[in-house]
């Protein structure tokens, strides 16, 4: 309603009865038990625990499938602007994550042991994507997302926090994913104070002029391909 001039309550600082209670999803730390994750999640997070001590990181990418495949589509690119001094960067997106997952990787050692310089975080995409709106609405993915925050800022105090508003996805602003996006979007950016977290928002980088999202880039119109893992760099 804010076309209608409806200015919503300030709520700094409350939490509400399901947050403390942890009822919310997106707040509750968790495996994904879906059975097509099942066979590899456990499976990579060892395998980045293991890359993590060998070769402690200055650079972390942290997200879901958007993030984990720069070790696949997206992977000479990483290659050729992230893996070398400076940045030595490592990617800790795994497909199909939803904030819960994050949360429970971060609690279970993917951001100990070592001190970054820069964490990049984008994550909320399956949150929408995969729950109808009745089950997870925006301010749930929201609350998902300010608590990985704040273990990010735990866990890796040093380190700057570089936060992706969600990506684009869908053809056209009209997409209900987008939309439910757009919501957690403007909801997040006051996170990024400019100083400990920036804001670095590719959308413009992404969509053409009419807000379309070209499949040369997204052809899923949800993952990048190489130019758009191009872009991203």
């Amino acid at each position: 309603g804010a076309e209608h001039g409806y200015v919503p309550p300030d709520t700094t600082g409350l939490k509400s009865v399901r947050e403390v209670q942890c009822d919310v999803r997106a707040l509750t730390p968790a495996v994904p038990q879906a059975s097509w994750a099942v066979a590899w999640w456990m499976k990579r997070h060892h395998e980045k625990l293991a890359a993590l001590k060998a070769n402690p990181p200055e650079v972390v990418f942290l997200g879901d499938s958007i993030t984990h495949f720069w070790d696949s589509t997206g992977r000479p690119v990483f290659e050729a602007n992230f893996t070398q001094a400076p940045y030595r960067a490592i990617s800790l997106g795994f497909s199909g994550d939803r904030t819960e997952h994050v949360l429970w990787r971060i609690l279970h050692g993917e951001l100990d042991g070592y001190q970054a310089k820069a964490v990049v975080l984008m994550i909320g995409t399956n949150n929408t994507g995969h729950l109808p709106f009745y089950q997870e609405p925006p301010s749930d993915t929201v609350l998902g997302i300010r608590k990985i925050l704040s273990l990010i800022r735990e866990k890796q105090p040093q380190a700057k926090i570089i936060l992706h508003p969600i990506f684009p996805r869908g053809a056209d602003r009209n997409d209900s994913c987008r939309l439910r996006n757009d919501v957690v979007n403007r909801a997040i950016r006051p996170s990024a104070d400019g100083k400990d977290v920036l804001w670095c928002d590719l959308a413009d980088e992404f969509l053409d002029q009419d807000g379309k999202l070209p499949k040369e880039l997204f052809p899923d119109l949800l993952h990048p391909n190489a130019k758009g893992y191009e872009k991203w760099a």
